[in-house]
């Protein structure tokens, strides 16, 4: 494996300055007096009738077959936020920039990038003649198509902040009506020479210049991710709402074409031809089964050959010859916390939400339910990741502390029930992703906190797909639930900014902390590495102080894969698959 995490602080500065320092004019000798020559010749417009890799679509001899577990929510660019989504975007799509093997920011359909003096003007040039999956044109009016629905209020994406540095994003997202035109100012695709572009079918338009409201030199890597990703406005349309429940509207430009798809069973992916990066050498098969014990034994059938391993199976993987050598486990890219609703009560009373941090064994949870396969931690981002901070230890486990704020808060508990400063009962819900497994674990759970404080808390198992939906919206979000945030890119600005500002992602549990938004959008427009490392640190420090979760436990990548299965290249991001990142460095050799 390679050495990602001792190397991760590095990555975005790395690739900040690569992209900087990129777009300098190179300097030119004068040229020697000649006689008057004629004019040139009209250069010959580029017509790109060629498709770039000039063949047709094809299957690969070999199926690589995984078991994704639960069913993507949504398999739309602009509105999916979570990891199982972003396993099948990342497939058959791909942005201007995107994270090669060693988690670096390098060209994917743009082949260079740079940024003005004070990194408000970003600019790409695109590859000539890029393909979609189906030979037609892709330019940088597709690009922009795509930021502008991202930003569109009526879109109303889960990531669509992640885009708020481009100049009027936040006021039209927000509902500033005239905004808008500020936004299709600050997003122009034109040709080379600066002439405008004039539609999605003409080839010479290969620039794409985005402006952005201040200062952001981490931005060229924002557009590795899914919410630029170049889907076809006229299969949208054609579509509809749900356009994304069926293949023949994903006409993408990533490694493969998604072929097809059964809602909850499977979808089945050929490498696409017309790919710049060449061919991957499999078709990609997902499955969707929940219940890690009967994945399990599909994989010892050598009906999968990579399945997520369970910390139920690890024991008996460890012990057993053959399966202990598909073992494949490598550091992570997440951390998982209790989820608590500000605005519904108790949640609503910070002692509250403090008193079931004190009482939550997060040393015994790894130990006795994770088997090992994680660590516990007090913090939001996790060992390896720039921002990472070492020694916290506030609102960790201490049982007699957990009953003593929860007393001197005003509340009691009588026969299992919490009962508020005012004297009424108060129910408390656990909300989970329901399967046999994910059951006992949360039994585990709330017996713990009942040891602790005494509480009754009632199991409310929801189905997988149904669960996702329901986080999303701070509207029909749980009282309490468990949930992860992984990273999108090695920075603290996405582990802060992104998740915790306010109309972000913790907005799914009413958070905001205008003290909070501040100090992130300092460290967001700081230059200098040294006072913008200190100002996260601040940040995540008045975070962890405000008590909106319960930090509970940072992952590991944990995976079985056949040994038929060769070429992976992990990094602690995989979302799908380990290798999912160079998928054209696997090969499947049976």
């Amino acid at each position: 494996m390679r050495k990602l995490f001792s190397i991760l602080s590095l990555l975005i500065v790395a690739s900040m300055l690569l992209a900087a320092c990129g777009g300098a004019a190179p300097t030119e000798e004068p040229a020697p007096a000649e006689p008057a020559a004629p004019a040139p010749a009209e250069p010959e417009m580029m017509t790109c009738d060629t498709p770039l890799m000039g063949a047709e679509p094809m299957h690969a001899v070999q199926d690589l077959r995984v078991n994704l577990g639960t069913y993507p929510d949504i398999i739309d660019p602009q509105k999916s936020s979570f990891v199982n989504e972003i396993a099948h975007l990342q497939s058959f799509y791909e942005g201007l920039t995107k994270l090669n093997g060693d988690l670096e920011t390098v060209p994917g359909a743009a082949e260079s990038w740079s940024y003005n003096d004070d990194s408000t003007v970003l600019t790409f040039k695109l590859r000539d003649c890029l393909s979609y999956s189906d030979g037609s044109l892709l330019n940088a009016e597709r690009f922009r198509y795509s930021l502008l629905r991202n930003i569109n209020p009526e879109t109303a994406g889960e990531y669509a902040a992640i885009t708020d540095e481009i100049n009027g994003a936040p006021e039209w997202r927000g509902g500033d009506a005239a905004a808008q035109a500020t936004v299709e100012e600050s997003l122009v695709a034109s040709h080379p020479d600066g002439s405008a572009c004039t539609g999605y079918e003409d080839p010479e338009c290969t620039i794409f210049t985005i402006t952005l409201s201040r200062p952001a030199p981490y931005f060229h890597t924002v557009m590795a991710l899914w919410v630029t990703f170049p889907a076809k406005e006229e299969l949208i349309t054609e579509g509809g709402e749900t356009w994304w429940l069926e293949a023949k509207y994903h006409t993408g430009n990533g490694p493969f074409i998604l072929e097809s798809m059964e809602p909850q069973v499977s979808a089945r992916m050929v490498p696409n031809p017309y790919y710049w990066g060449g061919q991957p050498s499999f078709n990609l098969e997902y499955s969707y089964i929940t219940d890690t014990a009967v994945a399990f034994e599909a994989y010892k059938n050598d009906e999968f050959d990579i399945v997520d391993l369970a910390s139920e199976d690890f024991d008996v993987i460890m012990a057993d010859p053959v399966l202990s050598q598909e073992a494949d486990i490598y550091p992570g890219s997440c951390t998982f916390a209790v989820m608590f609703h500000q605005l519904k009560a108790p949640f609503d009373n910070k002692a509250v939400r403090e008193a079931f941090a004190y009482a939550l064994d997060r040393d015994a949870w790894v130990k006795d339910v994770l088997k090992g396969l994680g660590a516990p931690t007090l913090t939001w981002i996790p060992p390896g990741f720039p921002g990472y901070q070492e020694g916290e230890t506030r609102l960790g486990f201490d049982a007699a502390k957990a009953v003593q704020t929860l007393t001197d808060a005003g509340y009691s508990v009588s026969g299992g029930q919490l009962i508020g400063p005012d004297g009424a009962a108060i129910e408390v819900v656990n909300t989970f992703n329901d399967t046999p497994r994910n059951r006992t674990r949360n039994e585990w759970l709330v017996a713990k906190w009942k040891e602790v404080l005494g509480i009754d808390i009632a199991l409310n198992p929801v189905e997988s797909t149904t669960y996702t939906a329901l986080t999303k919206d701070v509207n029909t979000a749980p009282q309490m639930f468990i949930l992860g945030w992984c990273a999108d890119y090695p920075d603290p600005q996405n582990w802060l900014s992104v998740y915790w500002k306010t109309g972000a992602f913790g907005e799914r549990i009413a958070y905001s902390n205008p003290d909070l938004d501040a100090l992130l959008v300092e460290a967001d427009t700081e230059g200098d590495p040294a006072t913008r490392a200190e100002l996260y640190a601040q940040a995540q420090d008045m975070l962890v102080a405000g008590s909106p979760v319960a930090f509970m436990w940072n992952n590991v990548n944990q995976y079985l894969v056949k040994p038929w299965v060769k070429g992976i290249v992990q990094t602690p991001m995989d979302p799908g698959y380990p290798g999912q990142y160079e998928p054209t460095q696997i090969y499947v050799e049976k």
